[in-house]
């Protein structure tokens, strides 16, 4: 089994297809985290602050249900996770996820999609969600810029 996994939260299919190019060029296996509702259109209008995206990143407390917990993190030793960046940070879903599991002694490596924002707070928000004897490194934002072998140079540093 590798011991790399790409782990990932798309809500348009954006970064999927990010996670999927990235899953390839690292020889990873790949794990798509599903939230219990999926998100809407509507959910996703950043412009109207009572949609379901809007109300859930303002409330640092909110953890959106995921579907399953079949990810299984402990098989692994690097993870790359990977979401759009929403507000400066990542997804509420992202720290269901985090909190789901057991990541002691992991490295995990964020990855994202954006239409201009960087990674932010991103890591500092996501530490919380961990033990402190988890790794959390800032990546790169794919925006589908980077070639396959470029991928892979980059994912086989970790």
């Amino acid at each position: 089994m590798s011991k790399k996994l790409v782990a990932y939260f798309s809500a348009s299919g954006v970064t999927k297809k990010a996670a999927e190019l990235l899953a390839k060029a690292a020889g990873a296996d790949i794990y798509e985290i599903k939230p219990k509702v999926p998100y809407t259109s509507a959910d996703l209008n950043w412009m109207d602050k009572q949609s379901r995206s809007s109300v859930e990143m303002k409330d640092t407390a909110s953890r959106p249900e995921i579907a399953d917990t079949d990810a299984k993190p402990e098989n692994y030793d690097t993870i790359f996770l990977g979401f759009p960046i929403w507000w400066y940070i990542a997804p509420t879903i992202i720290n269901t996820f985090l909190e789901s599991y057991d990541f002691s002694q992991k490295t995990i490596v964020l990855f994202a999609t954006s239409g201009g924002s960087r990674f932010g707070k991103t890591v500092d928000n996501l530490k919380g969600s961990v033990s402190e004897n988890t790794v959390i490194k800032e990546g790169k934002i794919l925006n589908g810029k980077l070639s396959e072998d470029e991928l892979k140079q980059w994912a086989d540093k970790f």
